[in-house]
């Protein structure tokens, strides 16, 4: 989580930033960690780029869909410390709920304030109880940035069907990796991703509601790079099909 804050931070204070997570930035600031350590990690000067071609990418979507449904509820599930409902300035007749474990929603309100309109919901995505919390009915839009692919399959499909039953209608957006995720995953320092996906039909599958309506590889965007080294690397990389299909973020409508 400090680790994504971080590189969003880092492409923040770029002349020319995609993302331009400049809430990212005063967080870092405010928060007692040893980002230095970090910094040694994570390699800003390349990842940076990844974490803000993806969150691009669902600032858009969310855009897009709020533009159209002023009136919308948005639910941005395992929500860490990203700074969305903030960043995109949603109209007012928007309620945006942040839900992510109890110990994440705890760090989390000591950045943010919730308000008439925002709320943030500590629970884990898997307990059905937290939409108790949530109004039914009406349009939503379901932002599961890097989560899917860290629950099982049961668990996804019993997350879809009680969200896919609670709302009129709305859309989802998910990233998901492919099928060589959970292999890779074993031999890495988590080793916690639980599936991956050739084309993202599982999650069609797993509710009929849902049909795919847009996908896109999360390096799609690589000339919006402003550094020539690093769109260089992200454009040969976007070249190798093994790479650029490794990670999609994947739209769903119901």
């Amino acid at each position: 989580m400090l680790c994504l804050l971080y590189l969003r931070a880092s492409e923040s204070r770029l002349d020319q930033p995609i993302l331009g997570d400049h809430f990212a930035a005063k967080d870092v600031a405010r928060i007692d960690y040893d980002f230095a350590r970090i910094h040694r990690r994570v390699r800003p000067d390349t990842n940076q780029f990844m974490v803000a071609l993806r969150g691009a990418q669902f600032d858009a979507w969310i855009t897009n869909y709020l533009e159209a449904h002023p009136d919308a509820t948005v639910l941005h599930l395992g929500c860490g410390l990203n700074s969305r409902p903030f960043r995109l300035a949603a109209s007012e007749g928007v309620r945006w709920f942040d839900v992510d474990l109890p110990q994440i929603i705890a760090l989390r309100r000591k950045l943010y304030s919730e308000s008439e309109n925002y709320r943030m919901i500590g629970c884990s995505v898997t307990d059905a109880g937290w939409l108790e919390d949530v109004p039914t009915g009406g349009p939503v839009a379901i932002a599961a940035e890097g989560l899917l692919m860290y629950l099982t399959p049961p668990e996804v499909a019993e997350l879809l069907h009680r969200l896919t039953e609670r709302f009129d209608g709305g859309e989802l957006f998910a990233d998901l990796v492919s099928k060589w995720g959970p292999p890779l995953s074993k031999v890495s320092a988590s080793g916690v991703i639980k599936w991956g996906t050739r084309d993202g039909g599982e999650i069609t599958g797993w509710d009929a509601r849902l049909r795919l309506i847009d996908d896109r590889s999360v390096l799609a965007g690589f000339d919006e790079i402003p550094l020539s080294r690093q769109r260089s690397l992200y454009r040969r990389l976007h070249s190798i099909p093994a790479i650029r299909n490794y990670d999609r973020v994947f739209r769903y409508a119901f």
